[in-house]
């Protein structure tokens, strides 16, 4: 039994899973951030523009009296592109980054740190002792 307990906190303590569950929090988060942009911003918005229409009132009655909440799902369907857009824009500024970094590795160039203000005046007071 010990072994197992050793064995599951070497698996929860590894890197990856830390990143997995953080990255689940912040999607989560992120959803709800996403599902408010569309649901209070986005939607009435279309709305006013095509005139006034509240999508999440769009509802068709069925015979039976089941009722199906077409505005609900179009909502809902705006969401899911916005998420998958923004991912897929996130996913394109990483993968050029890491194609940065490693063709920094690759050269051996590294581009410098960007000197602070006080490097720059050191700079300028060595630069006015040489002459």
């Amino acid at each position: 039994m010990k072994r197992y307990i050793r064995e599951f906190k070497e698996f929860a303590v590894k890197g990856n899973v830390m990143d997995l569950a953080v990255a689940v929090i912040i999607g989560g988060a992120f959803g709800k951030i996403v599902s408010s942009l569309v649901a209070d911003i986005v939607m009435p918005l279309i709305g006013l523009i095509i005139g006034g229409i509240n999508f999440t009132s769009w509802k068709w009655t069925l015979r039976s009296g089941v009722v199906m909440n077409l505005g609900v799902f179009f909502q809902n369907v705006f969401d899911f592109i916005i998420i998958a857009l923004v991912i897929f824009f996130m996913v394109k500024v990483i993968a050029r980054l890491k194609r940065q970094l490693i063709k920094e590795e690759a050269t051996g160039v590294v581009a410098p740190a960007p000197l602070t203000k006080d490097q720059e005046l050191l700079g300028e007071i060595r630069d006015l002792l040489k002459k």
